[in-house]
């Protein structure tokens, strides 16, 4: 039994084969299969089909391959048959050229919004994989141009024999809880570039030599002034922009006296459950939820059903 997906990205259905994508034969018949298939992207953004409900195009991947001979990734396999990502690159929209009529390409968190969450999550797999080739081409250890292995998932140094993994960034998001009022209170924090309105819950990229725990605390004292006295952990959602992991937890607070520091919040504010059923609802007068890709708002949801520290 698969393990439920609660957050958006999460719920990849592909057996990722990881035992067998280090052999080069076992890729190289998995290209060939007649049965092979492609999703493709363009600039980051996932090529959709272009009528009914929204789904991703899967191509050929003979038809995907010839799109851009050096740009693809082994992803996994589907019911038995593989399944790839291409990649193309260029500023003119490939559906102008040469896949005109075969669908639209959608911004990622566009297409997150309207994808099944499979589509949504194989989609952002290859985002992420595709984003960490791009940026680590150079062997960290000699600097040597470095080369793709098992399906690129690895990258080999063809000097020094270093290998190099995709990286994954964790960051600790959390909806903290103050339970000492009248009624309990969740914090909602707000950045100066968001859109009007928008807050949402803290967060914070982990340090080396810290727990979630201890990052969670930090990241709360850090932007709020707030000490944290409990942790409990939720969720999990992989966020391909370009490569996190957001560690879902709800935490406890000893006070309501919380500050933003005014470098990474601008605002703050307490909602009582009742409060945070209105802004999911979007009936709040001034604040607006985080989007519902965003496992912050997952976090709020869950609090107001009654998960609690």
């Amino acid at each position: 039994m698969p393990l439920p997906a609660l957050n958006t990205f999460a719920g990849n259905p592909l057996d990722r084969a990881g035992d067998r994508r280090n052999d080069p034969d076992w890729l190289a018949e998995q290209g060939a299969d007649p049965e092979a298939l492609a999703l493709v992207l363009w600039e980051g953004r996932p090529l959709l089909e272009a009528e009914g409900e929204p789904r991703l195009a899967w191509l050929p991947m003979m038809h995907a391959r010839a799109l851009a001979p050096d740009r693809e990734l082994f992803l996994g396999l589907w019911k038995g048959a593989p399944v790839f990502a291409v990649e193309v690159e260029g500023s003119v929209d490939p559906t102008a050229g040469p896949l005109r009529g075969l669908g639209v390409f959608h911004e990622m968190r566009e297409a997150a919004a309207l994808l099944p969450g499979p589509d949504a999550a194989m989609a952002g797999t290859a985002k992420s994989l595709f984003d960490w080739r791009r940026r680590h081409g150079f062997c960290a250890a000699c600097g040597t141009l470095s080369e793709d292995a098992c399906g690129g998932w690895k990258r080999v140094c063809p000097a020094c024999a270093t290998e190099h993994f995709p990286r994954v960034d964790p960051v600790t998001i959390m909806l903290a809880i103050y339970k000492g009022g009248a009624e309990p209170r969740c914090l909602l924090g707000r950045q100066a570039s968001w859109p009007e309105g928008r807050m949402s819950a803290l967060a914070g990229f982990l340090e080396p030599g810290e727990t979630i725990e201890e990052a969670c605390a930090r990241e709360i004292e850090e932007e709020a002034g707030l000490t944290v006295t409990a942790v409990r952990y939720h969720s999990s959602q992989p966020w391909p922009f370009p490569s996190q992991l957001m560690i879902g937890l709800i935490c406890e607070v000893d006070s309501e006296d919380a500050a933003p520091d005014q470098t990474e919040l601008e605002a703050v504010a307490w909602l009582t459950r009742d409060e945070a059923v209105d802004v999911l609802a979007g009936r709040h007068p001034a604040i607006k939820a985080p989007p519902r890709i965003a496992i912050a708002r997952t976090l709020l949801q869950a609090w107001v059903d009654g998960f609690d520290v």
